[in-house]
């Protein structure tokens, strides 16, 4: 019988139903050994006895969500960059090219952030990086102490930080 190779397919496949066994493998275990002990305080919300305020379904403000995709979008950059990166220096290629393969791919990149910074800078005009200030009240209380003694004690403590 001839030495037989498995193909790359072959490989991955042979990977997805390692990686498949080995999980439904723990969940299997993990549900034939663990304890199974219910009780009143671990049936409630959270397992942890606290009760929940209000509906699970409240509204939240949609800058966050845009501050979330933002940020994606520039983690999303950095993952392209580093493949750039690795490749850009790349000796063979650009002896090959005559130092061509160097311009392609440093004008490639240029582009690529010309490109990001567009985005920001739409982002920015939108003023979807403006987070509204919150309006401070000041309080209406009353303290017993005077000031001068919160002068005195903030003036003490400055000077021994200096």
């Amino acid at each position: 019988m001839e030495n037989e190779q498995i193909s790359a397919f072959g490989e991955v496949l042979i990977f997805l139903i390692g990686g498949c066994v080995f999980v439904l493998g723990g969940l299997f275990s993990s549900k034939l050994i663990h304890p199974h002990r219910p009780n009143a305080q671990k049936l409630e919300s959270y397992e942890s006895g606290e009760q929940p305020i209000g509906s699970g379904w409240s509204r939240f403000n949609i800058r966050f969500y845009v501050v979330a995709l933002l940020f994606l979008l520039f983690e999303v950059e950095i993952v392209f960059v580093f493949p750039w990166a690795t490749v850009f220096g790349n000796a063979d290629y650009i002896e090959a090219t005559d130092g061509l393969w160097g311009w392609f791919s440093i004008i490639e990149m240029f582009v690529f952030i010309f490109i990001l910074a567009l985005g920001l800078a739409y982002a920015w005009v939108k003023g979807y990086l403006e987070w509204p200030r919150a309006n401070v009240t000041p309080s209406d209380f009353k303290s017993p102490v005077p000031e001068d003694l919160y002068e005195n004690i903030n003036k003490k403590y400055q000077s021994t930080k200096s």
